[in-house]
């Protein structure tokens, strides 16, 4: 079963998959995490021998399905083709919160693999009764358990056994013994995604993708600027289409037919009739700086101190002050929010493209007036996310249609909804100043970053005065989380910042930064991207049109550094990235391949935002909702890419699907003073 059937209830689960090592009855709703939670909530061992695993987190493109399967397979001492995942189907799988935070790696897959270490030691203590020998004689090699006397027992042997149907109800053990990571041999390898055919030939099918037997396809009536409220609507011609569902609920207006153009046709009718009452404030792309300077909420503001930046400052040989800005930016996942939604007797079923299908689960029920138990969210491997899709808006959109009609309903954002009505990344405000002492020492650092939250907010270089604080403000676009959060711009502007500290100390970006690292990981990281990039010798050989720069950071217990050439063409005022070259280390690598992937991806998208992506508005209104006037990388913008992994024994492992993305523009930016002597304090870099 390499893919969650669509129709799969609970008890012909069982019956597929669960017919060997498992009697539960017990909802998902009532797992708790930890001690108490049955190994049945994460596997099943099936007849064949093979294993059924269990995980609520969401796959769109970061790469659990592998590594929860590697993490079952290693402590089962299973071969990584034996197991079957099952994800993100709230009837099936416990709840692991939302696909986010880059908590996947530190948090599920040790919770995987203790469960499955769990069954390994339940299956051989079963072996050794059957056999009345002592269970530490034992060795399991490939699903296979082995007395010293060559005798075998499979777990399909054991699956087969009557005796042995209630095994799996026994509680996970939270201190069980895990492989120490010198003995993994399926985790630390690069394994493929388990589903990599389906995808490639186009038999997976994505939330978008989900056909229901006699599905209608649904439009939602959008308001035309953030803020709008519907005043009237004539919804006459609509309704006088034949086969056309058109449902209003309060300010919820949408359409239903046979085919989307007929839906659309429905929508584009009443929509020449509304009357829109206009509240947006009158803020602009351009004018959005100072909006958020003048909404800036001090009494919710996080600071942090160490010693006194201020009589630092005050005593500092040179002081440095300077501004940097970051502009709204949207996601611009691959596949824009899509739902079907299914209602029958037992309830409401909702396959989404969201990354939170309990939390979406919730707020179904809660929305349509349901018990959680009455109500289904599947979750498909989706076509990205990038921490733009933890609210389920268009489940709840097809789930209203979906009623109304007393049909399944699909809906799907158009590219030009996602980018109207998704939330985006937000713009910051960020002002640094530093104090450098006659010996060209960092003895102050003040920064207050105002708008994009308190990732990343503290500086990893050693500072004896430090005062640090993040400072909310009233947003005129919705905003929310990103990839890598607020580090995208608190590293930006601490990194920039750094480079012109360096430049008034008159000293090397590289060896300012190393003279004030104390962090021996990032320190790593930083020297080996320099020796890998030859740092000392392409600095030396810069020119006007050619220059170098780098910058490093850390956030969720990762560490990174980048170095970048850029190429400069003065008379069109035009910037080319020729070459990144990265370093990162998150710790024992779970999965190489796939890593490497994470953070190639990090640097592709951290290059859109560093050149060429900004949402223009006015009046409450996006002015660019469509690829043609929202740039992102195309394959042409994209340099070389030398990416050099470090692994880490020493730690647990952490998440690498967002910090490679924060050191991109920094070092970009980095390398544009360096060959023109402008410094550019505004993302997206421009030269004009």
């Amino acid at each position: 079963m390499p893919e969650t059937p669509l129709t799969l209830d609970r008890r012909t689960f069982l019956q597929v998959v669960g017919s060997g090592i498992v009697i539960t009855v017990t909802a998902p709703e009532t797992w708790g995490q930890g001690s108490g939670m049955p190994v049945s909530a994460r596997l099943y061992l099936n007849e064949d021998g093979t294993i059924t695993a269990l995980s609520g987190k969401v796959e769109e493109g970061q790469g659990p399905r592998a590594e929860l399967s590697q993490a079952a397979a290693e402590e089962l001492r299973l071969p990584v083709d034996q197991v079957r995942l099952v994800m993100a189907d709230t009837d099936l799988v416990p709840d692991d919160g939302i696909t986010a935070g880059s908590r996947t790696t530190p948090r599920n897959v040790p919770e995987m693999r203790q469960a499955a270490a769990t069954a390994r030691e339940l299956l051989v203590a079963l072996a050794a009764r059957q056999w009345k020998v002592d269970a530490a004689t034992l060795a399991v090699h490939e699903g296979v358990i082995t007395r010293s006397t060559g005798q075998t027992m499979t777990y399909a042997d054991l699956a087969r056994a009557g005796e042995a149907v209630a095994t799996f109800t026994e509680a996970i053990r939270t201190d069980v013994a895990l492989t120490n990571v010198p003995d993994w041999t399926i985790l630390g390898r690069s394994v493929p995604r388990p589903n990599a055919r389906a995808l490639v030939t186009g038999a997976h099918r994505f939330p978008s993708d989900v056909v229901r037997p006699g599905m209608l396809y649904g439009r939602v009536l959008r308001a035309p600027a953030y803020g709008s409220s519907l005043e009237s609507i004539d919804l006459s011609a609509a309704k006088a289409m034949e086969d056309v569902v058109v449902v209003r609920e309060d300010a919820f207006v949408a359409f239903a037919a046979p085919t989307s153009h007929r839906a659309g046709q429905a929508l584009e009718a009443a929509a020449r009739t509304a009357s829109w009452k206009a509240s947006a404030p009158p803020v602009t792309h351009e004018t959005v700086f100072e909006h958020l300077r003048e909404h800036a909420r001090a009494e919710r503001a996080r600071t942090d101190e160490k010693g006194s930046a201020a009589k630092a400052l005050d005593g500092a040989d040179q002081v440095l002050k300077e501004e940097y800005r970051v502009a709204y930016i949207q996601h611009a996942p691959m596949e824009p929010r899509a739902a079907v939604a299914e209602w029958s007797d037992e309830g409401l079923t909702v396959w989404a493209g969201c990354d939170g299908p309990f939390r979406a689960r919730r707020d179904l029920a809660e929305d349509l007036g349901l018990p959680e138990e009455r109500v289904r969210v599947i979750i498909p491997d989706m076509g990205g996310g990038f921490g733009g899709k933890h609210t389920a808006e268009a489940a709840l959109e097809a789930a209203r249609l979906a009623r109304a009609a007393g049909r399944p309903v699909s809906v799907r954002w158009t590219r030009e909804e996602e980018f109207t009505g998704a939330y985006c990344r937000p713009a910051a405000l960020i002002e640094c100043r530093g104090g450098l002492n006659a010996d060209g020492s960092l003895v102050a650092w003040e920064f207050a970053s105002l708008n994009p939250g308190g990732a990343a907010l503290g500086t990893p270089y050693a500072i004896p005065n430090v005062t640090v604080s993040s400072v909310p403000s009233d947003s005129p676009l919705p905003q929310g989380s990103y990839r890598c959060l607020g580090a995208t711009a608190n590293n930006f502007a601490r990194e920039s910042f750094m480079d012109e500290l360096a430049a008034a100390a008159g000293a090397d970006p590289l060896e300012f930064r190393l003279a004030h690292l104390e962090n021996a990981r990032l320190k790593a990281v930083l020297e080996r991207a320099a020796k890998e990039f030859g740092w000392t010798e392409r600095r030396r050989q810069g020119s006007p049109e050619r220059g170098v720069g780098l910058a490093c950071g850390t956030e969720k217990n990762s560490v990174v550094a980048a170095c970048v050439e850029v190429a400069v063409d003065r008379s069109g005022k035009e910037l080319k990235v020729t070459e990144i070259c990265e370093t990162f280390e998150c710790g024992p690598i779970l999965n190489p391949a796939n890593l490497l992937s994470q953070v190639q991806g990090c640097i592709a998208m951290g290059l859109g935002g560093a050149l060429t992506e900004e949402l223009e508005f006015e009046d409450g209104k996006i002015r660019n909702p469509r690829f043609s006037g929202y740039r992102v990388p195309r394959f042409r913008d994209v340099p070389r890419i030398d990416v050099h992994l470090v692994e880490n024994r020493d730690i647990p492992p952490a998440g690498g699907g967002e910090t490679p993305i924060i050191a991109v523009a920094p070092a970009i930016g980095n390398a544009v003073f360096a060959a023109t002597g402008v410094r550019l304090r505004s993302m997206p870099l421009r030269l004009s």
